[in-house]
């Protein structure tokens, strides 16, 4: 038997270590895979794009938001991992008479290693899992935080413009590139306006290529309405993937830093 506490707090018990696992959620696809679990893993999410090869051949059991209740169910999975946000509590409500549902819930770094470290206590993969930990560790220990901490606004949504708030794991990304998020009070994603960006001081702007694909073409746009803000064209999954790409998260956060300061 198998039993360890998912990140509401739930007991997951399992009869062995699973064998066919559902992964609804891409960040942690790409864990599993770094977990050397290819065997394991039978069914993913269409926004499950990394590693390219699962993309391609895993079964599609639909999207976080709107999942495949019976191609889940045709997969027979012995465990399905989720997460509170990306996931419909109603849909996940629905596949746990399917199989245990391993919900996690990452709101900081902390939340991210300790996911890990209990994704590869109930694969069998607790030590495959430490020595990513170790690594995303030392990597961050490594960026080294300005003396003039730019205020900043991530925009992860045009029309209307949407940015991140201060219960965020983004907001916490934000934090380790030693940046001020100007909406850190606010809860979740806040639709915002330009006015509020002026009326801020807003020193730099960061236009994520997820979920929105911000392009070149919106970076000219905004550009003459906020001649005061730097703005920059980042990448989505640095700042929000939570899984074993934080081991480069770091690296792209100091190059960042160094092309902006």
């Amino acid at each position: 038997m198998v039993a360890v506490t998912d990140q509401l707090q739930r007991e997951i018990v399992l009869d062995a270590f699973p064998k066919r696992i559902v992964s609804l959620v891409p960040s942690i696809t790409e864990l599993l895979f770094d977990l050397e679990l290819n065997d394991a893993v039978v069914g993913i999410t269409k926004f499950c794009v990394h590693p390219k090869h699962w993309h391609q051949t895993k079964t599609k059991v639909g999207g976080t938001k709107n999942i495949n209740v019976d191609v889940i169910a045709s997969l027979k999975p012995d465990l399905i991992i989720a997460n509170k946000e990306e996931n419909v509590k109603e849909q996940v409500d629905a596949i746990e008479t399917l199989a245990p549902v391993f919900i996690t819930d990452v709101s900081n770094l902390d939340d991210a290693l300790k996911m890990i470290e209990s994704i590869g206590e109930i694969t069998n993969s607790k030590n495959k899992a430490q020595h990513i930990i170790q690594e995303i560790q030392t990597t961050f220990l490594k960026i080294f935080l300005p003396i003039n901490r730019l205020r900043a606004c991530y925009f992860i949504w045009k029309d209307p413009y949407m940015t991140i708030g201060g219960d965020t794991f983004i907001n916490d990304m934000m934090k380790c590139c030693g940046f001020i998020n100007v909406f850190a009070n606010d809860k979740r994603y806040p639709k915002i306006s330009i006015s509020q960006l002026l009326s801020l001081k807003c020193q730099l702007i960061m236009l994520s290529s997820e979920p929105y694909p911000f392009k070149q073409k919106h970076k000219d746009e905004l550009q003459p309405l906020i001649s005061s803000a730097k703005i920059v064209l980042v990448d989505g999954e640095m700042f929000s993937w939570y899984g074993s790409r934080l081991k480069y998260s770091a690296e792209y956060f100091s190059g960042l830093m160094n092309s902006i300061m």
